[in-house]
């Protein structure tokens, strides 16, 4: 039986699918001028965005973590703006404060950096955990409350946080519910020896990232986010990723397991997924693509599990092989 058959679509694409690929495209082909030889980074990055997610990305120093956000947010013609976590960074440095006008004889509110369509934080451990807070209402509910006052920010609406997690000194973990509210995590990885070969002969001169154009603006990937919740998800594609959240639960080798908006994300990514593909219908292969950044991060492992060394990315992997896929004819709804 087709994928297309089994995930109970048709081969009909909706208003905005074609231009969505080609969009995706240029953006992915801008990106890569910087990141070069990690087409699976800029991919989940590229879905993050088109889920209305947000991207932590954790490796060790050099790889291009911050490469990757900036290129990103330059290929988007809108609002950026970039925070570098500190442990002396305060919350209303992040969101805004109110001042008082002494002349109107009033408090008025000047925004903080988070008023941006992508808001790329800079080592987000360096900071306190009463900093890391200040992110957690504008991340889920898109707005800012400052002294009783509630403030919209700007949509499309995307934070790309970095991390780096090998020197701990200094440091603040991420809470849960912070961790939880980061869409997808991944890591880049060092290149290989071709690709580092052709980075270093295209950064020889400058830097390509300084001659980045945009190639896309806010209104056109509002547009294209909203074309991606039209794409078709089955119900039992529905029933398959609550399975696997809840699969996550039940391990012995995890504390914690994946919260119920780690489901949403999970269909949501996979729906930006199939987009991507070109496709207006999700097939269990889009799901199963992006399970593990979806859903690793937000897993606790036990005491006696990272004492085994064990992965929570390598126990997603084995979930996949065990939660049975859906074969058969889907339902419309």
């Amino acid at each position: 039986m087709s994928d297309a058959s089994s995930a109970g679509g048709d081969d009909t694409r909706p208003p905005g699918v074609d231009a969505l690929h080609s969009t995706i495209q240029r953006i992915t082909a801008n990106i890569e001028q910087v990141l070069v030889g990690k087409p699976e980074v800029v991919r989940v990055a590229l879905i993050t965005l088109l889920s209305e997610g947000h991207l932590l990305l954790e490796d060790v120093p050099g790889v291009g973590k911050t490469s990757l956000a900036k290129a990103l947010a330059r290929s988007i013609d809108c609002s950026v703006s970039r925070i570098q976590f500190t442990p002396d960074l305060l919350p209303s440095d992040i969101t805004g404060v109110s001042v008082y006008n002494r002349r109107a004889e009033n408090f008025e509110f000047r925004s903080g950096p988070v008023f941006a369509n992508i808001v790329v934080g800079d080592e987000i451990n360096r900071a306190s955990p009463k900093t890391q807070s200040a992110l957690l209402e504008c991340m889920e509910e898109h707005q800012v409350t400052v002294d009783g006052e509630t403030y919209r920010l700007r949509e499309p609406f995307m934070v790309i946080a970095t991390q780096n997690p090998v020197e701990m000194e200094g440091t603040y973990a991420l809470p849960e519910a912070q961790r939880d509210r980061f869409s997808a995590r991944v890591s880049i990885g060092y290149p290989d020896a071709a690709a580092e070969l052709e980075m270093v002969a295209e950064h020889a001169v400058q830097t390509p990232l300084q001659e980045l154009q945009p190639v896309t603006d806010a209104t056109e990937v509002a547009a294209l986010q909203r074309a991606v919740q039209q794409v078709h998800l089955s119900r039992d594609l529905r029933r398959y990723a609550v399975d696997l959240v809840t699969a996550t639960r039940q391990l012995p080798e995890l504390r914690l397991g994946a919260s119920p908006r780690s489901t949403l994300q999970l269909v949501r990514a996979g729906r930006a997924q199939a987009a991507i593909a070109g496709r207006n219908f999700v097939v269990p292969d889009d799901v199963r693509s992006v399970a593990v950044p979806v859903l690793a991060h937000r897993l606790v492992l036990t005491s006696e599990a990272r004492a085994a060394r064990r992965s929570t990315a390598d126990l997603v992997k084995q979930l996949l092989t065990r939660v049975p896929v859906p074969r058969g004819e889907d339902e419309r709804d």
